[in-house]
């Protein structure tokens, strides 16, 4: 039989709440609970887990504050769901200098299978030369093109994806991530640096060569911090900036 959550803590595997989380986690994974589902209520959870609805709390409070799930006053707690909001709010950071957020659209410029670099396959887990998808998209904001990003995803994960598919999402690229795959991206590690703006990009930039970009190298997590995709996004911040207020973002839950 195996142990209970109370001896599973108390054989050095953490607090007792950090036990429900992970096990509510699993449940996440597996897809008990889909996006925009309601969890059961915190009475019925606990009883599930035979611990106080305090500790139950706790766990679930710790998914709230990583945006897994979301606290709706009255309603009850329901999985994050990827949506506009959710990727003005807590995913894309690039502002106007005035601080004005506006939501980009998306123009792909190419979608193709390709071998992983030793790089892209260590970051991403994946075996040496594993198949990945590489995709380029040009994100205006406001009419006027801002900047050049550069995916790269497991084909093994996304093995139907399709150029059209992806053209043809209805919803942001995480929520297509979410509802057609399964794959939840629930935070993001970023790393900024200054390059200058090759031939290419600048054409699509519609800058000068060598003129300045931030680059922003990103990898994309999902459940237990596993990659799920790379992005290098160059940034004109000639009239934009980057703007990120995670405290803010963590603290309205």
């Amino acid at each position: 039989m195996p142990p209970t959550i109370a001896q599973s803590a108390a054989q050095g595997h953490g607090p007792l709440y950090k036990e429900v989380k992970r096990l509510l986690t699993q449940s996440l994974i597996e897809r008990e609970w889909a996006p925009g589902v309601a969890l059961p209520s915190e009475t019925r959870l606990a009883k599930r887990y035979g611990v106080s609805i305090g500790t139950l709390r706790k766990a679930i409070d710790e998914l709230v504050a990583e945006r897994i799930v979301q606290r709706h006053q009255g309603r009850g707690t329901f999985v994050a769901t990827h949506n506009a909001n959710r990727l003005l709010f807590h995913f894309f950071h690039i502002v106007g200098r005035d601080g004005h957020q506006a939501f980009p659209t998306t123009q792909t410029l190419h979608f193709r299978c390709a071998k992983a670099t030793e790089d892209e396959a260590q970051r991403l887990g994946l075996a040496a030369h594993a198949k990945v998808l590489r995709i380029r998209n040009l994100l205006s904001l406001e009419g006027q093109p801002v900047i050049v990003d550069d995916i790269v995803l497991p084909q093994a994960r996304f093995s139907d994806l399709t150029a059209q598919r992806f053209k043809q999402r209805d919803n942001t690229i995480y929520h297509l991530y979410q509802t057609a795959y399964g794959i939840n991206v629930v935070r993001s590690s970023e790393r900024l640096s200054a390059v200058l703006a090759t031939a290419d990009i600048a054409a699509l930039l519609k800058i000068q060569q060598h003129a300045p970009l931030l680059a922003i190298n990103r990898t994309a997590l999902t459940y237990r911090d596993a990659p799920v995709e790379l992005r290098r996004s160059l940034v004109n911040t000639t009239a934009h900036e980057y703007h990120s207020n995670r405290g803010k973002e963590q603290s309205a839950g």
